[in-house]
């Protein structure tokens, strides 16, 4: 065998290996009983035509890898930003591994939830057993200071009353009658991990705030909402913040949580919102969403209790970042510090640097409804064409407003709006009217490979490549790192197609 003790080869080197290659093909022929290539190709050929795109754009009983999670995702992201919090996920086992391993893949870091672990006998009779048990074990094991609830499909079918559960657990003395045991319905057969993120948030701030006499002051609550740069954003975001001397709490700050050092210390709980923060932070002026449709029922909240709120679209470029600092020196008086216009002014100059390799680039953008707002905005600043803006989660309202966004610049026009749709349909739109590149998550590699259009991974998940989460995309610095990818990915297709030696390098260029 190829392998050994002394030779250990990766997997992607090993299946190369003669001997794999002969086992792979005695499988194929004695169990597979494979179509021919031919007709293999001619297939796939097809699923790239027009006629196939009618066929594959008119489905709808079934979806085909979304560009989407599902709620409790986003519920269990929400939970871990806050301080020395364990999310308790009521349902199978299988799901809330699928939640960890999504998170720890994305951040490198171990992502910590529990299950009540329901079965078939709790689908029949009700977890009302399985929940009395699972928080008597996580308050004794993990010793945390708060344990938030959410739910998964098995739970919501059947109906289970997560209010009612959790105050008979405690009747129970699972956990102290005083305990913090917040909980969202969190059903993941609706909905995406966006609306999963608002129900927690909307629970937590909710349990804390309930009955609250509120005494307003002139601190600002900021919620960041489902970010897979959230590391580098929020810290972006408290430098902003800081240098403008606002008074402010981020909620749910997970930072620090899915960035723990490596010095022989295990951080089950590190960094996160402080409870107490959390509990004063009813009396905050206003409350600002870094993104829209993350916190709708989370905002309405805060309306309720007497805050301002605002909401904007994952502030990222120049005018997505100007809107973001004006409102909140709106709100708090603070003046925009002369360090951040140089800052905006650094951005500008760089993207004039960089405006004819950037300048009539045609984009397809998938992901949540907020990036891709976003990302079309900053893209259209360079003077890109966004052609085809994708979200599986994105609603008719989304729609409306991309396509108003879209209507603001010249570069806007043509593009074309898909709510709803999923990868599978976006490799249909791409194969008939493609683009100079993609941007979206690491699930489009496989579009890149497919369609030959290069991928510049943005936002969530990016599981094929390590560390990018640790670098902002949000406020003038952050803008500037996208436009350093996207320069990047541009650059590198221009060698790639100008490299072949006395064929096509002629412009093979050293300086550009």
């Amino acid at each position: 065998m190829p392998q050994s003790a002394d030779k250990v080869l990766d997997h992607t080197k090993l299946f190369h290996e003669p001997e794999y290659k002969q086992m792979l093909e005695n499988k194929r022929a004695k169990y597979e009983n494979a179509t021919p290539a031919p007709q293999v190709t001619e297939i796939l050929d097809w699923t790239k035509s027009w006629d196939y795109r009618e066929k594959n754009l008119a489905r709808e009983a079934l979806v085909v890898n979304p560009a989407k999670a599902c709620q409790p995702l986003g519920a269990v992201f929400a939970a871990a930003g806050y301080e020395g919090t364990m999310s308790f996920v009521h349902g199978s086992q299988g799901c809330v591994a699928y939640y960890r391993s999504h998170l720890s893949r994305h951040f490198k870091e171990p992502a910590s939830a529990v299950s009540s672990s329901m079965t078939e006998d709790a689908a029949v009779f009700g977890g009302l057993v399985n929940m009395v048990d699972g928080l008597a074990n996580t308050y004794a094991l993990y010793e945390p200071k708060m344990i938030a609830v959410s739910t998964t499909c098995m739970a919501e079918v059947i109906g289970d009353d997560l209010n009612s559960f959790i105050l008979q657990a405690k009747d129970k003395e699972s956990v102290p009658a005083d305990f913090d045991v917040p909980f969202a319905h969190t059903p993941a057969f609706v909905g995406s991990h966006v609306d999963g993120y608002d129900n927690m948030q909307k629970g937590i701030l909710g349990h804390f705030w309930k009955d609250a006499k509120r005494k307003e002051n002139q601190s600002i609550n900021i919620i960041p909402g489902f970010d897979g740069y959230a590391v580098g954003n929020i810290r972006e975001l408290n430098r902003m913040l800081d240098a403008m001397g606002v008074s402010y709490t981020v909620l749910s700050d997970v930072s620090d949580v899915y960035d723990t050092p490596s010095d022989g210390q295990f951080r089950m709980y590190d960094g996160g919102t402080r409870l107490d923060a959390a509990k004063k932070a009813v009396n905050a002026k206003a409350t600002v969403s870094m993104q829209e449709y993350c916190t709708r029922k989370t905002l309405e909240l805060c309306e309720k209790v007497g805050q301002q709120t605002a909401a904007f679209h994952y502030p990222m470029g120049v005018g997505g970042t100007d809107d973001f600092l004006v409102k909140i020196s709106e709100l708090s008086g603070k003046a925009i510090p002369d360090s951040l216009t140089l800052e905006r002014g650094r951005l500008v100059d760089a993207m004039a640097d960089s405006q004819a390799y950037l300048h009539g680039k045609t984009y397809a953008i998938y992901g949540d409804p907020d990036f891709v707002y976003a990302m079309a905005r900053f893209v259209m600043e360079t003077g890109g064409e966004p052609t085809h803006c994708l979200a599986t989660n994105g609603s008719k309202e989304w729609k409306e407003q991309m396509e108003a966004l879209l209507a603001s610049s010249p570069f806007g026009k043509g593009c074309q709006v898909w709510a709803g749709k999923d990868l599978w349909h976006l490799r249909s739109i791409l194969a008939t009217e493609p683009t100079d590149l993609l941007i979206g998550n690491s699930y489009g590699k496989y579009l890149e490979r497919d369609l030959g259009i290069p991928l510049i991974r943005l936002t969530f998940p990016i599981f094929d490549r390590h560390h990018h989460h640790r670098f902002p995309t949000w406020g003038y610095q952050g803008g500037l790192n996208v436009l350093v990818k996207i320069l990047d990915t541009v650059l590198d297709k221009l060698d790639t197609d100008t490299g072949t030696l006395g064929e096509t390098d002629i412009s093979f260029d050293l300086t550009r």
